[in-house]
């Protein structure tokens, strides 16, 4: 991920606060046998650092400490990650399509699907793509699909539950972050940076709503704030949370087995050939085995097609890292610059270049954040962006900063996406309240409002 996408992606350093020296013995053992294990990389090794260092590094990790374990692993934006590989994906001539659902399958004489039937979710329109073969990738959603294709399938999917509260900045001021390694239902827990505010998280729970987002709940902020409390300094509490997100792990289970636990499962990914219809299903997974879950799909599908051909996407760069970056305009603020490099890469050049022929667009949509107006137009227009939440948690991590600056903001989001597809005046104050409406929803279900 760190050579592919070296713009959406960073080396970030973990520290392993300890209470004592048998501790700091365990886990820089620990931690130096994980890293003898790991893919060889260009990551520093593991190693024990002092107190008086923990607190240059991390000073508001509390005083109480004996000292620290510090190691290195990378960090990604994983929606402008996510983007990336799409685009990719069109520019090595695939065709991608948003807003497009599957609904079932056509089969032929032998029971092999042959067109998938798709609804286009904005128009209601319902009609079919003719295929020779059907990939299903869908993560935590592959049962749903499987089943389509063979009502007889067993389940394989379980769905676990993760979230994270988002505190400012203030409460832990490093750029590296902070592991938990003792938890009451034996997670890790993580003090994570990320951009203008910090990450604690993630919970593993079940989850049995598969249509449903996995939302912040109340008991949940507790939890992750209970566990918090005595390695930070100064304590954050209910009121200081700016907002929080969930989200779901596909984790894999063997066929005829009960799937009621879901830390012992791995996150490993397995790729399935359904004899009878020919579905072929990626299952489980996670971020950082992406591309070798895609390899090992691809190479099945080659292998069916009788086709020899290797894979290349090892060291392939992602959109958006194929260039140099744009270099800063004397007019532009290092934080919105730098900002825009890290999400956009190579294609903030396209952003800046707007706000030169239309300066207004380089005004911030909040005075605490560095998002601008132009990033609207461009996320609209180059990535297929068609509602305001779009824009705020599936293009860019802005929902995730605030959602008090999302609510401030989403006004002249909704009029500048309107202005580029054609919205009238109600339907860009229906589009402002219906999000108004979801912020409104996040912090009552967390039990903040």
């Amino acid at each position: 991920l760190l050579e592919n996408a070296p713009y959406f992606s960073k080396p970030l350093g973990i520290i392993t606060p300890v209470f004592s020296a048998f501790e700091a013995f365990y886990y820089t053992v620990g931690l130096k046998l994980y890293g003898l294990f790991a893919k060889k990389d260009f990551l520093p090794a593991a190693r024990w650092i002092s107190k008086k260092e923990t607190h240059l590094l991390a000073p508001n990790i509390s005083k109480k400490i004996h000292s620290a374990v510090m190691y290195f692993d990378g960090q990604l934006n994983d929606a402008r990650f996510a983007l990336a590989l799409t685009q990719t994906a069109h520019q090595a001539g695939s065709t991608v399509a948003n807003y497009v659902s599957c609904e079932g399958f056509e089969f032929d004489t032998s029971e092999k699907i042959n067109a998938v039937k798709v609804l286009d979710l904005e128009t209601e329109k319902q009609f079919s793509i003719s295929t020779k073969h059907v990939i299903n990738c869908t993560g935590p959603f592959a049962d749903n699909i499987r089943k389509m294709a063979n009502p007889l399938e067993e389940e394989r999917i379980v769905q676990s539950k993760g979230v994270h509260i988002v505190i400012p900045k203030h409460f832990f001021q490093s750029e590296r972050a902070m592991l938990i390694p003792k938890t009451k239902d034996g997670r890790l827990i993580f003090v994570i940076p990320f951009q203008e505010s910090v990450f604690i998280g993630t919970t593993d729970t079940p989850y049995h709503e598969p249509t449903l987002e996995p939302l912040l709940e109340a008991q949940e902020v507790n939890f992750l704030l209970d566990t918090v409390k005595d390695y930070l300094i100064d304590i954050p509490e209910k009121k200081d949370i700016v907002s929080g997100f969930g989200g779901l792990r596909p984790l894999i289970t063997a066929k005829s087995r009960n799937p009621n636990e879901t830390k012992s499962l791995l996150r490993d990914h397995e790729v399935e050939l359904e004899p009878k219809s020919g579905l072929i299903s990626l299952l489980g997974g996670k971020w950082t085995t992406y591309r070798l879950m895609a390899q090992d799909t691809v190479d099945t599908l080659c292998k069916i097609m009788c086709i020899e051909k290797p894979s290349v996407s090892h060291h392939h760069k992602l959109y958006g890292n194929q260039a140099a970056l744009p270099i800063k305009p004397d007019y532009f603020d290092a934080e919105t610059f730098d900002h825009l490099c890290s999400n956009y890469g190579s294609h903030a050049s396209i952003i800046l270049k707007m706000c030169e022929e239309k300066p207004n667009l380089a005004t911030r949509l909040h005075k605490d954040l560095p998002y601008i107006e132009a990033e609207v137009i461009y996320v609209t227009e180059q990535e297929m962006a068609r509602n305001p939440r779009d824009f705020f948690a599936r293009r860019t991590r802005f929902e995730l900063m605030s959602w008090d600056a999302s609510a401030e903001a989403v006004p002249k989001v909704s009029q500048l996406m309107g202005e580029v597809l054609g919205w009238s005046k109600t339907e860009i104050d229906t589009k402002t309240t219906e999000y108004l409406k979801l912020l409104s929803e996040f912090k009552t279900k967390a039990g903040l409002s």
